[in-house]
């Protein structure tokens, strides 16, 4: 694996890793960001700080890394409407500067790049 690659996959891991972990150590502000058309926001919350952190866990294991590049491929997809919600409601979000709400969706363009190339979750495996 190529230094850039290795550090890709650094920094995918320390974004999930870290996301995961906030998901539980700031649950309530997590919960402000979920569409209100999701019931459960709490479950929400949890849930995906639970897929963040076994995502990032499966890029650690070669053999599991792909998968889990899928998975992160899937999630960060998934929570996209959350980074809509917040740049629609940009008022009740006073602490987040407004570029950075902005920036947010392109920046989950890059992110789902990274992850990809990362984890080569796109290239196909050779049979044995």
């Amino acid at each position: 694996m190529s230094r850039r690659r290795l550090a890709a996959l650094a920094f995918v891991f320390l974004w999930f890793a870290l996301g995961g972990v906030a998901h539980f150590a700031f649950t309530e502000a997590q919960m402000r960001i979920v569409p209100p058309w999701i019931e459960w926001p709490r479950a929400a919350v949890w849930v995906s700080g639970v897929a963040e952190l076994l995502g990032a866990a499966g890029l650690l294991w070669r053999p599991t890394r792909r998968a889990a590049g899928i998975g992160l491929i899937l999630l960060t997809i998934a929570v996209t409407p959350a980074n809509v919600q917040m740049l629609q409601q940009a008022a009740q979000y006073p602490s987040v500067p407004y570029w950075a709400l902005v920036a947010r969706l392109p920046f989950q363009l890059v992110l789902l790049a990274l992850i990809a190339w990362s984890t080569s979750a796109f290239v196909r495996r050779r049979a044995a």
